[in-house]
């Protein structure tokens, strides 16, 4: 058999392999070395609301959502790349419908920029490493921190305390009283 027709059986095997590693490794939390796929290979992998939330500075409905009220201990993650973002012990019922924290777990992957759009100025909160919009920040939190980071739930992956580990994602906790 030539070369040309074991390329044409094995590229498409060889393909599937490397999207399989790819995905156990960011499943594995490897967002450190995340690198942004392409916008076709994000609207084939994400859902349709989370690709307009996170690539296209979308807003889910209130109320409707996943994680709204969530009262499981564990921390959130970026939908996309994997970036720890948030933990349920800064989580918060702030009678918005939209899940909220006063303060991020991760606050170097959270990236703050101006948001002129909708009349008004807000300041707009979007995850590092992946560039997902995630939401916006507000002056009117709860103590300490005075801050409501009003996320899309969309926007995130929740991942319970019980699954850091297994996740690759075991340095969290410790904010939860484990080891």
């Amino acid at each position: 058999m030539n070369i040309a027709i074991w390329l044409k059986i094995l590229m498409p095997v060889l393909v599937i392999m490397l999207l399989v590693v790819a995905g156990d490794a960011m499943a594995a939390g490897d967002w450190k070395t995340f690198v942004k796929p392409d916008k076709e290979e994000l609207r084939a992998r994400l859902t349709s609301l989370q690709f307009q939330v996170t690539q296209e500075e979308g807003t889910e409905p209130p109320f409707k959502n996943e994680y709204a009220d969530n009262h499981h201990e564990g921390i959130y993650v970026d939908v996309v790349s994997g970036e720890p973002l948030f933990s349920s012990t800064h989580k918060y019922d702030s009678g918005t419908g939209w899940p909220s924290f006063w303060q991020p777990l991760a606050p170097e992957n959270i990236v703050e920029r101006e948001d002129r759009r909708l009349f008004s100025t807000r300041t707009e909160v979007r995850s590092k490493h992946a560039d997902s919009h995630l939401g916006h920040v507000f002056n009117d939190g709860p103590p300490p921190t005075g801050l409501r980071y009003c996320m899309n739930s969309a926007a995130m992956r929740f991942i319970p305390k019980e699954e850091l580990v297994k996740e690759g994602y075991g340095e969290f906790l410790p904010i939860f009283g484990e080891r």
